[in-house]
């Protein structure tokens, strides 16, 4: 017999320990532990046998050949398509497009596939397959919320994909824990993964998000699965972005650019020309930087928007698409380096298109975006800017140099400004090295000492009134 007792379970690390407390041990995490039920290994499970050691020249390597899913946005991502066996995660906010692009999936997939949907009823899941057209013979559709009854119909379906729309909402009846609950997503998830592996059937779970973004559940489930796919984008805008956070068949850093249309989601397959079409020229406070998803250049705009502030009252920071904490460290150097008045000025930047920027590349680009927006000047439109900045102001390289000017001059730009020690190997374009960013302030034609006389008279006018 299995014996059952009350433990106490972190729902960030899964860390069991018998009595509550206040912060993880594990972990450290704050308010974390809840209730949960612990099944003992009975005495059955721990005789019996395991799988047996081989070489390992011996295993087939064919068996973890990705088979292709009919998007080629979603096979970017995935470097290839969906491996045998293999479990995905999919996670995103309400209403970005999970379902949707689950279902397009279903319908491209050359052979017989489940649909489990654990939250639309049968006739919801219908009306958006007809939209999507979508309704196809080797579709079959369970709208059903108990894993027993799951496991049961894959055996009489036989289906070649799985799709289970979402891991938060089915239950296992022999685990007392409401669904949802850190138990019942562990469980949950533990026996599809192994019905997976058993089966060589892959299975693509949906998972719900929290305020801060993250997935829901216990973060063994990120562990306990193959692949977390992060599908992000406004919801009230066309576009979509996914990123793989956990492959363990390929890489991470590629990017999945979509476009939500009447009929489903579209392949967006030249992003650039998409993220600058609605840029306007001529506007201070824009700046074009060529930065790198995986092995894809992207153009992207990135504005910036700066307002006096009256004195004694603090400025505010936004960054929207770009580190807040990156944003402060480039405010400081060109406070401190290029005699800049940003301590006086409210600073909100974006970029464009629901783009995130995390490398380093967009240093550069913002901070001449940045003081573009504090002089009043727009940038020339035929220019595009990348390089990362230290704090002492030099500007240092970034990777695939080559490749960013390459995209450029195939979108009709025809200057550059780069970090001095860049190689470029690109004709099309011209080239400008600099070394610090005071020299490419000076290279845009924006003058710091222009900046420092805009901000003396702007403190004279203030003192006047």
């Amino acid at each position: 017999m299995t014996k059952m007792r009350l433990v106490y379970r972190c729902t960030q690390c899964g860390t069991a320990t018998p009595k509550w407390a206040g912060k993880c041990s594990s972990c450290e995490a704050w308010n974390s532990l809840e209730e949960d039920v612990h099944a003992g290994e009975s005495a059955a499970v721990a005789r019996a046998p395991g799988m047996p050691a081989v070489p390992i020249g011996e295993v087939d390597a064919q068996f973890a050949q990705p088979q292709s899913t009919g998007i080629p946005e979603l096979d970017r991502v995935l470097g290839g398509g969906l491996v045998p066996g293999s479990v995905t995660l999919l996670g995103g906010e309400p209403g970005i497009g999970k379902s949707t692009i689950l279902l397009q999936l279903l319908a491209q997939w050359p052979t017989r596939t489940l649909y489990v949907s654990a939250e639309e009823s049968a006739q919801q899941v219908r009306l958006r397959a007809e939209r999507l057209q979508a309704v196809q013979p080797h579709l079959w559709l369970l709208p059903e919320t108990s894993l027993p009854h799951i496991i049961a119909a894959i055996d009489q379906v036989q289906p070649q994909l799985v799709v289970v729309d979402s891991i938060q909402t089915i239950a296992h009846p022999d685990v007392p824990s409401a669904p949802g609950s850190v138990v019942q997503v562990r469980e949950c998830a533990h026996r599809l993964v192994g019905e997976a592996k058993r089966r060589g059937l892959p299975v693509v779970l949906v998972g719900h998000v929290t305020k801060e973004g993250g997935l829901a559940g216990p973060r063994v489930l990120e562990h306990v699965v193959d692949t977390v796919l992060s599908f992000e984008g406004d919801r009230h805008h066309s576009l979509r972005l996914l990123r793989a956070v956990k492959h363990r068949f390929g890489p991470t850093n590629e990017l999945g650019v979509f476009e939500m249309a009447g009929d489903g989601l579209r392949g967006v397959p030249d992003a650039s020309r998409l993220f600058l079409t609605d840029r306007r020229t001529g506007v201070a406070g824009s700046a074009v930087t060529p930065t790198l998803e995986g092995q894809r250049p992207l153009l992207v705009e990135v504005q910036a928007l700066t307002n006096k502030v009256n004195n004694g009252v603090p400025p505010r920071r936004s960054a929207q698409g770009t580190d807040p904490g990156r944003l402060a460290l480039l405010l400081a150097v060109l406070e401190r380096r290029a005699r800049l008045p940003m301590g006086q000025h409210e600073v909100f930047t974006s970029a464009v298109g629901g783009v995130r920027l995390t490398e380093p590349g967009a240093d550069l680009p913002l901070c001449l975006a940045l003081v573009s927006a504090l002089l009043h000047q727009p940038l020339p439109p035929d220019l595009v800017v990348f390089g990362e900045v230290g704090l002492a102001g030099e500007l240092r390289q970034v990777a695939h140099a080559s490749r960013r000017l390459a995209e450029a001059a195939r979108m009709g730009f025809t200057r550059a400004i780069v970090p001095a020690n860049s190689p470029t190997d690109t004709s099309g374009i011209q080239v400008v090295r600099v070394g610090t960013v005071t020299e490419a302030l000076v290279a845009a034609g924006l003058s710091p000492r222009a900046a420092a006389t805009a901000g003396s008279s702007e403190r004279a006018s203030a003192t006047t009134s």
